[in-house]
């Protein structure tokens, strides 16, 4: 079986899809799939520095990057060489994965993918919530009466990642059938000497907590109400730093360090920009507590890879596996400020708290998000859909 993974972009600045992406083929081609990923070389502030028009290994997963077009809604991402690719290579492929809504990739895919008679899920990675579709509602209102709505309709099967987005899908009025599989995360290669690292790398006293906070600096994922709660802590408890490990626009990071010079929290908070690879590591190892405020995540990787690392997690309600932590006790769920105020407050004060909820943290993730099972899962479904359309060829011939 040969699958076809079309995404918008695989600039590390995006984040979780991004990673997500890398990851489902990567797990996929261990698994003996013969899997590939079509996307842009479109990144947030410049073009990627990626061979074009060629497959290449890109982490060690093969990738076909296609020049993207500059406009001006730079969140669409045209591509007319992803077009003519997609209409003269797109009948190799078995079945394709698409990924994003409201994208010209994966609704140019949906749609040469249905004239040429080749199945295709989607993955709506969160943007049918509530909270998203309010984000520039008319522009997405307009996009889904003309195109978006049909790609839905007309797909093989949407994926979704908890149950909470199978409902999000259903209020959109899409009765399109679903996969519902979580993303994975793979435990980290162990430092044992993280947290003193970590404490060195930056700079910060040895006997402070590290709060984390990994993700895009954006205001989605509310870092404002982080540094806001801390505001109102550190009179009480002092013993702590928080490391805002991410990127963003310019305006935004603008606004965050002002709010951070306002409250005066300048020794208990750095600003680290977008990391990977080891520092990574030492991140998620080397912290106390990870916290993530956020409006709306379908899924949130960044807190699967907290809880693997075995850290305390505390999120809201709009972080879609929040009822399966809250069931494993291996976090804490807020809803606003004061809870959050008051949630980073107990864990500040207990080291037996931030130990139990860890270690069921760990367990969690472990048991329910190892690539391994989510993918041989996802392997299964690729099949029945690819054998169903071979039997309905073979009805219609």
């Amino acid at each position: 079986m040969k699958v076809l993974h079309v995404i918008p972009s695989l600039s590390p600045t995006l984040g979780g899809p991004t990673q997500v992406a890398l990851q489902i083929v990567k797990s996929l081609r261990h698994q003996g799939i013969d899997a590939e990923i079509v996307t842009t070389n479109y990144d947030e502030t410049k073009l990627l520095d990626v061979p074009l028009n060629q497959c290449v290994e890109y982490q060690d997963v093969p990738v076909w990057f296609l020049p993207a077009f500059p406009h001006p809604f730079k969140e669409y991402i045209f591509s007319s060489a992803l077009t003519r690719w997609l209409w003269q290579n797109i009948d190799r492929y078995d079945i394709l994965d698409n990924h994003y809504l409201f994208s010209y990739a994966s609704t140019c895919a949906g749609a040469i993918a249905r004239c040429q008679k080749v199945p295709y899920t989607v993955r709506t990675q969160g943007q049918l919530s509530s909270w998203a579709l309010k984000q520039s509602s008319l522009k997405k209102q307009f996009y889904t009466a003309i195109i978006e709505r049909h790609n839905l309709n007309q797909a093989a099967a949407i994926h979704c990642t908890t149950l909470e987005e199978v409902e999000d899908l259903k209020k959109f009025g899409i009765k399109t059938p679903t996969i519902t599989l979580p993303l994975g995360v793979d435990p980290p290669e162990q430092i044992s000497s993280a947290s003193a690292e970590l404490h060195n790398l930056y700079n910060i006293p040895q006997e402070k907590l590290i709060i984390l906070f990994l993700s895009r600096l954006h205001y989605k994922k509310r870092p404002n109400l982080l540094i806001n709660s801390l505001n109102k802590i550190v009179a009480q408890n002092n013993n702590f730093h928080l490391i805002m490990a991410g990127s963003g626009e310019a305006d935004y990071l603008n606004y965050l360090q002002k709010l951070v010079h306002k409250h005066q929290l300048t020794n208990h908070i750095t600003f680290t920009g977008f990391i990977t690879g080891r520092n990574k590591h030492l991140l998620l190892q080397g912290s106390d507590i990870f916290v993530l405020p956020s409006y709306s995540e379908n899924f949130g990787i960044a807190v699967a890879e907290a809880m693997v690392a075995g850290l305390p997690v505390i999120i809201t309600p709009g972080v879609q596996i929040a009822p399966e932590i809250a069931t494993a006790d291996a976090g804490i769920i807020i809803e606003d400020e004061a809870g959050l105020t008051n949630a980073i407050t107990q864990l500040l004060n207990s080291e037996a708290m931030r130990s139990r909820l860890g270690k069921n943290a760990m367990v969690l993730a472990n048991d329910k998000y190892a690539w391994k099972g989510i993918v041989s899962q996802l392997i299964c479904s690729y099949q029945e859909i690819v054998n169903t359309l071979m039997s309905l060829s073979e009805i219609s011939y």
